[in-house]
């Protein structure tokens, strides 16, 4: 093929397209036209193995086959066996195609594919006398199909694995590891790295997690070719590609490295074969996590950079202390590499604060969002003008700068999508709350968006201090903190101390009420990001342990909106037993922080009897009741995903056999049933839902103040002579209609003044509780 003849697409993630047309064509790509999800050019053979051999912005590099008709299954075939496969597929090369898109003849991608694939090893037969051998597992060359209306695009893919996968990722990497070095790499060239990573240049992450951003500008700064110990090439299978081409670029790669490599560490001055110190260091990352930390090292010495990369432990109280470390050491090799330059400081041209910050179900907490933007922020404000700062997701950073970015994209699309932000200015001065550290060491800074929120860290401290006396003297480990204690900083926070593998952790779990319509929710937010910042270092607890909830009032009751965020399954202890929560699902935690003394009433009441639990929900009075010597236990609820919780809450604490019976059921349903059989029952508890319309009930819908005279009438019906139920609800203006019960003689007693803990006395009206008897 002739001299830049070669058609190709390089494929990006959105929002990185001209930043990749830039960098092809600063690879000798011609005729670079950016597109949607990705840019086309044209090479020669060379520039093609260059593409994928230094693109740190491409996902994939693909070479255009040819376009055919494609608007029935025939014409495609024929069009494709009417390519020259014999000089696009090497000899004794494996194949495999993929196919996209479909048209109204052609509606399955996976017949599209097999049309392509037989027409391919027809032209080959013909023209070589062999078939090729298809494995779908790892071929040789893998061709690309693309349908678009009656035509389609084939193309041979050169990249193989996606480019984004860089070589310092383990085996064990998750999913989303390739694409946190997409992000790592767009964020990098959005804010201009590419131009200012010469001598000199800095570039700190303060919340660097894995460590990819950091390695990624070290990377660029020390010029190694992303692919350079990549194994496994799609273009190994391409008749065109030249190995001598590609052994003399990989030499190239090599000898650069080698001299960038060694041009950055001797900036840096020191001993090689020591642990990189931030005195020397120019590229440098903080993160809390201590396995993080071990990962991001091992990217770092995989990458062949641990002697030019640190990896250390902080947060946002100790990131002014890493820029200003960071800024002298590149203030010094600036100094070395440009004597006459004049730089003195670390304000200086080639100084980065940047940072990748999970968002949506990645970030896990939105207290860690929060104290991850705060450490960026500080980060940023202690390199002061004259550096950039780059930042990719994170919750309010704009709030937090104060001024507008000269850079705003959005990379990605759906789940993956994340706001790129570039500023030139550092933040403008922020509000300070001082809060006293609960080991008793230094003062910590934290940075906030209300003046106001210093009252709320206030009283938090006393409460906490407080709760926690009475809660090591009465022996509770998971109680209520605060609940609203100030109006306009209606939150409920609960602590959880972990037990089992879990213990020695601590969590916190924070409720945000819905703000009333007369308050402005600008303002609502901000005294909520504040209320996140400030609840883990006011409580001694890691800010990737406190997880958050945003509570709705709802006619009838409350419901949770918008947790949003993936599962954290932990462990604690109640009364001595091992009790499993989920700190951040959309659900409750899995256990009713309010209900602690009518469970330890269950346990007490449940001797030698046959025990009911109806609307079980995780079963934790069941394990009550179990450890209360109950002669048998029968748990009831509708949701399959409950039961299985309170299943698992029975095994842990021991509870098995067939004395402990779970069934599947729509309550009242199930009551009905079971009146009409001799099953009985010496002890029910009885804890509805305020309301649902659970499609599982069908038309029907439950309301506890219209519904609860045929509950239990119900229920008394199960009870056995001289047996009793404890009926219990969280509808706070709830009122039982004693009258009806009373003419199905049905006796009820409210003992709700018993019921009500300690931490909850505040709020008094927290729950109802009842002792309901037949008479």
């Amino acid at each position: 093929m002739e001299k830049y003849n070669l058609e190709l697409f390089a494929s990006c993630l959105s929002g990185l397209e001209k930043p990749l047309a830039d960098e092809l064509k600063s690879l000798g790509a011609k005729r670079v036209r950016p597109l949607g999800g990705g840019v086309a050019f044209f090479c020669d053979m060379r520039g093609a193995l260059k593409a994928c051999l230094w693109s740190r912005l491409a996902s994939r590099v693909t070479l255009v086959v040819g376009r055919v008709n494609a608007s029935d299954a025939n014409l495609l075939y024929e069009g494709a066996r009417r390519l020259p496969w014999e000089r696009v597929i090497a000899s004794g090369a494996s194949m495999a195609v993929q196919a996209h898109g479909m048209n109204d003849q052609l509606r399955n991608t996976r017949f599209t594919a097999l049309k392509v694939k037989d027409a391919v090893c027809d032209r080959l037969r013909e023209m070589r006398g062999e078939r090729p051998d298809v494995d779908t597992d790892q071929p040789d060359v893998v061709l690309d199909v693309r349908i678009r209306e009656g035509r389609a695009t084939i193309s041979l893919d050169l990249s193989g694995e996606s480019l984004y996968r860089r070589m310092y990722l383990a085996a064990d990497d998750g999913p989303d590891a390739p694409l946190e070095c997409a992000q790592a790499a767009g964020l990098l060239a959005l804010a201009g790295w590419h131009d200012i990573a010469a001598s000199g240049a800095a570039c700190v992450d303060p919340t660097c997690s894995d460590g990819s951003l950091v390695i990624e500008a070290a990377s660029v700064a020390c010029d190694l070719a992303p692919g350079l110990a990549r194994s496994r090439w799609g273009f190994f299978g391409w008749a065109e590609a030249d190995e001598d081409a590609w052994g003399d670029l990989l030499a190239e790669a090599d000898e650069r490295f080698e001299a960038g490599l060694a041009r950055v560490a001797a900036c840096d001055a020191q001993d090689p074969s020591a642990p990189p110190d931030l005195a020397y260091v120019r590229f440098a990352g903080a993160t809390t996590s201590s396995p993080a930390i071990a990962r991001a090292r091992q990217r770092a010495k995989r990458a062949g950079l641990r002697q030019v990369v640190s990896i250390e432990l902080g947060d946002a109280q100790s990131a002014p202390d890493l820029v200003g470390r960071v800024g002298s050491a590149a203030a010094r090799a600036m100094r070395e590499a440009m004597a006459d330059s004049g730089a003195d400081s670390m304000q200086v041209s080639g100084f980065l604060v940047a940072s990748v910050l999970p968002t949506g179900d990645r970030a896990q907490s939105e207290a860690r969002q929060q104290a991850e933007s705060a450490a960026f922020s500080r980060a940023s404000t202690a390199a002061g003008p004259g550096a950039t700062f780059a930042v990719a997701g994170g919750e309010g950073i704009e709030s937090r700068f104060g001024v507008e970015p000269f850079e705003r994209t959005t990379l990605g699309a759906g789940r993956v999508s994340v706001e790129v932000l570039v500023f030139d200015e550092p933040p403008v001065e922020p509000v300070i709350v001082m809060v006293p550290d609960s080991a008793g060491g230094a003062e910590h800074r934290v940075e906030v968006f209300e003046s106001a929120s210093e009252q709320f860290a206030s009283r938090l401290r006393k409460v906490a201090k407080e709760r926690r006396k009475w809660a090591k003297r009465e022996g509770v480990s998971c109680y209520r903190i605060y609940d609203a204690d100030l109006p306009d900083y209606a939150v409920a926070i609960d602590l959880y101390t972990g037990a089992g593998q879990a213990s020695g952790n601590t969590y916190v779990h924070i409720a945000e009420y819905a703000a009333p319509s007369t308050i402005d929710p600008s303002k609502a937010q901000r005294r909520f990001d504040d209320v996140l910042s400030l609840a883990p270092v006011v409580l001694g607890v890691r800010p990737d342990h406190v997880f958050s909830k945003v509570r709705c009032r709802d006619k009838g009751g409350s419901q949770y909106r918008g947790a949003g965020r993936r599962s954290y399954v932990t462990h604690v202890q109640e009364d001595g037993y091992l009790l499993e929560v989920d700190l951040s699902g959309y659900l409750d935690t899995g256990m009713f922080l309010d209900h602690r003394l009518t469970r330890e009433l269950v346990g007490a009441r449940a001797a030698g009897k046959r025990f009911l639990n109806l609307f079980a929900y995780t079963g934790t009075a069941t394990v009550h009741a179990a450890g209360g010597q109950a002669e048998s236990t029968c748990t009831v609820d509708l949701s399959q995903t409950y039961l299985d919780w309170a299943e698992r809450n029975m095994e842990q604490n021991g509870f098995t056999g067939e004395a402990h019976a779970f069934e599947r059921a729509d309550v009242m349903t199930w009551i009905t049933e079971c009146r009409r059989t001799p099953r009985r029952f010496d002890l029910i508890f009885v804890d509805p839902p305020t309301f649902s319309n659970s499609k599982a009930m069908g038309k029907r819908t439950w309301d506890v103040q219209r519904d609860h005279v045929e509950l239990l009438i119900g229920v008394t019906r199960l009870l056995a002579e001289g047996g009793e139920a404890v009926f219990s609800c969280n509808l706070r203006n709830f009122k039982p209609d004693e009258e009806a019960l009373a003419k199905y003689g049905v006796v009820i007693e409210d003992i709700t003044a018993q019921t009500i803990p300690h931490d909850f006395e505040r709020n008094p009206r927290i729950h109802k509780c009842y002792l309901v008897r037949r008479a």
